[in-house]
């Protein structure tokens, strides 16, 4: 069931305006900072049940990506039981040394749970790195989609993104 409110509530939290620099290295005058969301209860609970109805059936693993991913894998498996993986940025260089933190990923399928999308590049990194153990990824479900309307920014690597948001349903709400 969508949540009417959530846009709205989630730019009036979130957006910022001025000069940011992205992972990609793009420039933007707008950006979206997701902790200050994903620190509130009510609004992370609020996003995280949007994506149970986003992932699909056959989904075995969670997998969060570090930073802003890991709450709201966290709290989709809390809603969902399904269990949750931790995929770090580059794989621990002592202890156990791993990418991904939590069950073997290897035969089983990773939906990925991302905070915000523009182009992917996150996404794509941890996506090549599970798939080289062995986990089968097609799916990656964000709390935001800031790429353009229409494009998949993960096509490349033949993934399908479902968002929550969308860069243009938070545009809608500012103005309204």
């Amino acid at each position: 069931m969508a949540d009417p409110t959530l846009a709205a509530d989630i730019d009036a939290a979130c957006r910022l305006t001025g000069e940011f620099t992205l992972r990609s290295g793009q420039v933007a005058d707008t950006y979206f900072d997701k902790y200050l969301f994903e620190a509130q209860p009510t609004l992370l609970a609020r996003v995280a049940e949007q994506m149970v109805d986003l992932l699909p059936d056959d989904t075995e693993l969670l997998g969060g990506l570090e930073l802003g991913g890991i709450p709201i894998a966290t709290m989709v498996s809390a809603r969902t039981g399904t269990p949750a993986l931790f995929v770090r940025k580059q794989a621990k260089e002592y202890g156990t040394c791993k990418l991904a933190e939590g069950p073997d990923v290897a035969g089983r399928r990773v939906t990925i749970i991302e905070d915000v999308i523009t182009t992917g590049g996150a996404v794509r990194d941890a996506t090549t790195a599970l798939r080289e153990a062995g986990a089968l990824v097609e799916i990656v479900v964000c709390a935001i989609d800031r790429s353009p309307a229409g494009e998949n920014p993960l096509a490349d690597v033949g993934l399908e993104v479902r968002s929550v948001l969308t860069r243009a349903q938070l545009d809608a709400a500012q103005t309204s």
